[in-house]
């Protein structure tokens, strides 16, 4: 039983560091992209961001919820819940954030659309008449 025990901690352990080094791949991708987008004046720039932020956080988040499968003590399970507890709440706000940017982006697109079509019928109005 004790060699299962120590073949768990080690799978464990060697999954928590394989999602931290994800999400922090991630993360430092996202950014460099967001870097990239930001120079470029790409207007999905903070979209994108928030996404590849997400990803990362929940890579991080992965790695947190494992981490709680080979705690033993009380205190550190109090403090795995708080760094769990501050992801989530962290990944909720970046979710909240891409939710309300597509919906802008959504709106512009909409509002581009409807004023090409009425630019575009006016010269159509315009060209007839003469």
């Amino acid at each position: 039983m004790e060699m299962m025990h120590s073949l768990l901690n080690n799978i464990v352990d060697v999954a928590i560091v394989f999602f931290e080094f994800m999400g922090v791949i991630v993360i430092i991708v996202s950014g460099i992209r967001g870097i990239i987008s930001y120079v470029r004046r790409d207007p999905l720039t903070r979209l994108n961001l928030a996404k590849g932020m997400a990803m990362g956080l929940e890579f991080k988040l992965g790695s947190e919820i494992l981490r709680t499968v080979v705690v033993r003590q009380f205190s550190e399970i109090l403090t795995v819940a708080g760094i769990i507890a501050l992801r989530a709440a962290l990944t909720f706000l970046i979710h909240w954030e891409i939710r309300n940017e597509e919906a802008d982006n959504h709106l512009e697109t909409i509002d581009r659309k409807s004023w090409k079509g009425r630019h575009d019928s006016g010269e159509d109005e315009e060209k007839a008449e003469k």
